[in-house]
């Protein structure tokens, strides 16, 4: 991984108090409110023992702003999250970055 680039983590705490972190791989806005897909996170991935081209297993969720600088992750139903996961799944990561500095 290059060290430039900064990862977009999230923490969280079942009822147990286990802890489990998640790597937000992307944003996107729809219907008014923004959602984030999400992976575990993998510290180390040269010790994986996965295959490449396996998939990963994501999830989806809603991102409220919470005061200035903070944000709450929702669960969102099945059917949303199957939707949001189409789009996530059509959308080209660059085009959607193009189109947003087109915007400005």
């Amino acid at each position: 991984m290059n060290m430039d680039e900064e990862l977009d983590l999230v923490t969280f705490e079942d009822e147990e108090g286990n802890q489990l972190v998640m790597e937000v791989l992307d944003y996107l806005a729809y219907e008014g409110k923004e959602y984030a897909l999400l992976t575990e996170y993998v510290e180390d991935e040269d010790d994986e023992d996965g295959d490449e081209d396996e998939p990963i297993e994501v999830s989806i969720m809603e991102v409220r702003p919470v005061g200035e600088d903070q944000e709450e992750f929702v669960e969102v139903d099945e059917k949303l999250a199957q939707t949001l996961l189409k789009i996530f799944e059509t959308n080209d990561i660059d085009e959607v970055y193009e189109d947003d500095e087109d915007e400005e």
